[in-house]
Order: C-alpha cells, then sequence, then structure tokens
C-alpha cells in the first residue's frame, strides 16, 4: 500500500548514535577539493594532521549522521530529490567526534496526486556528554509519492538574494574522479558511480552529489570571506536547483552584507545554476 501522511508524521529515530575520526574528516576535506596544492599552508591545515592545527571544513556536518528514515517506508525513492538543506552549527564543527542524533519529519506537503510531496526532515545532533553539535533540515521531493494526504506545500521564501553584481566570483575546477572521492564520505548512491543506471535516470554520465557542490560553495566562502578561519561559520543553507557533472567548473557568486553572506553556484559552460539562494551566516572578525 502507498505510504499515508499520518504514517510519515509518525516516523522518527532518536538516540542514533554515529562518529567519525581524524581521518573521515582530511578524506572529506580532499574529497572536496582541499589541499590540491600541496604547498597552501592554509588549505594544509585541513587534510595534514602533524602541524598541531588540524580544521574541519563545518559542511563536512552534513555526511556524519546520515539516516534512512524516508527511504525505507514504501516511497518511490528512484524519484526523490533533494530540494534544500540547512546546516546550523552550535559549536565549532570538531575533526572528530562521538554523537547522538534524533531525526524526525517535522512537515509533510502533498501538492496532489501527479505532482508529489513535499518532505521536511529536521536532525539534531548533540555530542555523548549532551552539548549540542548542530542541526540539519532537509527538504526532499518526493515526486512519485503525491496524493497522500496532509496539507497543502505553503512555499517557503528563500534566503532573498542581492540584486547587485557579487562582491566575489570564485572559480572551482571539479575533477572528473571526484565523486567516486566523494561517495567515500558516506554517500554510496549508484548514481553517482554507474554509467549505466545514470544513464537510465536520464543523465548522460554519473552526477556529483549535491552535498559535493555546497561543499565546495562552502570551502569558496571559506577561503574567499573567512580566511580559511573555519570557527567564523555558524550557518549554511541553499536549494538544489540542477545537477553538476564531474569535471565541470564551477563558479560561485558571493555577496558579503556584514555577518551574511550570500552566494550562488553556477556551471557556466551550461549557463546552469546549479544552487541558489545560498546563505551563510558568519560571526564579525
Amino acid at each position: 500500500m502507498p505510504v499515508t501522511y499520518e504514517q510519515l508524521m509518525k516516523i522518527q529515530a532518536l538516540d542514533q548514535p554515529y562518529s567519525y575520526t581524524e581521518r573521515d574528516t582530511m578524506l572529506y576535506a580532499v574529497a572536496i577539493g582541499m589541499g590540491r596544492d600541496p604547498f597552501d599552508q592554509q588549505e594544509l591545515d585541513y587534510v595534514y594532521e602533524r602541524r598541531g592545527t588540524l580544521r574541519a571544513v563545518p559542511s563536512q556536518a552534513v555526511t556524519v549522521a546520515r539516516h534512512n528514515l524516508i527511504f525505507d517506508v514504501g516511497m518511490v525513492v528512484e524519484k526523490m530529490l533533494h530540494g534544500e538543506q540547512k546546516l546550523t552549527l552550535h559549536r565549532t564543527f570538531p575533526v572528530a567526534a562521538e554523537m547522538l542524533a534524533d531525526h524526525k519529519i517535522v512537515e509533510v506537503y502533498d501538492k496532489g496526486a501527479d505532482k508529489g510531496s513535499m518532505i521536511e526532515v529536521i536532525s539534531k545532533i548533540r555530542l555523548t556528554d549532551g552539548t549540542p553539535l548542530f542541526d540539519l533540515y532537509n527538504l526532499y521531493f518526493a515526486r512519485g509519492d503525491g496524493g497522500i494526504g496532509g496539507p497543502p506545500r505553503q512555499q517557503r521564501a528563500p534566503h532573498a538574494m542581492p540584486q547587485r553584481a557579487p562582491d566575489m566570483v570564485r572559480a572551482t575546477q571539479t575533477e572528473r574522479g571526484q565523486a567516486l572521492l566523494y561517495r567515500l564520505t558516506g554517500d554510496r548512491n549508484v548514481i553517482h558511480a554507474d554509467p549505466d543506471i545514470a544513464r537510465q535516470m536520464g543523465f548522460k554520465q554519473p552526477i556529483l552529489h549535491g552535498s559535493c557542490t555546497l561543499a565546495i560553495a562552502c570551502r569558496e566562502v571559506l577561503a574567499g570571506v573567512c580566511k580559511y578561519d573555519n570557527t567564523r561559520m555558524k550557518t549554511l543553507g541553499t536549494r538544489f536547483t540542477s545537477v553538476v557533472f564531474p569535471g565541470e567548473r564551477i563558479e560561485t557568486d558571493i555577496w558579503v552584507d556584514g555577518n551574511m553572506v550570500s552566494f550562488r553556484c553556477r556551471v557556466p559552460e551550461r549557463s546552469a545554476v546549479v544552487l541558489d539562494h545560498g546563505e551563510c551566516e558568519i560571526t564579525a572578525l
């Protein structure tokens, strides 16, 4: 039987244990492009542990407490899209940690039988001693699961983007094999690795993870605005608007307005906006 609104609203997973190590932190940094210049002293602090200054890229938080909350309940997973994501850090993201997480579906908005549903999931992660670490909001578009009941979708207003020219534009050349490396951080969805399955899903080749594109944006804000000081990032959010194919060049438009940084990611060769309404709250120097 198709899943119902009432069933979805009862789904939660509490006190789920997770952990990650310094090795995971360095692998993540390499997978998003840190350390491509091994003589860059600031990037070396994210990929090399023996200088006593190892740091974690804040966006790594989205990878360390993954859940299958909405993927094991009979929904049409192959038609599901990741629509939005927002990370809120309660403290500087550590280079290694043991954690507990509470995951919960907080709302489902039914768009109609032929239009799918929007599912909002909140994850609250704390250290094992109870110290709050971060919250993670995810919005999923279940294109194959409309007509399941629940309230109609009231479109959330996205982060308002500045109307002026960007204050800076930073370019990132992705690698052809980058999705194969990034999947080792935990997301092994076959669409990022298997050419045959990617073509079956309508893509010319495997696609880069959306969370990797967000990490690239995080890296560019971290480098261009925060001068590699990871302690300054407090929030990071975006809407996923299109795919990136490994090997493409991404340009990140960045606007700085006090403590709020706005960003948008584009693939100029295809005139494609791949992340939009990006927001990153930072602390002042």
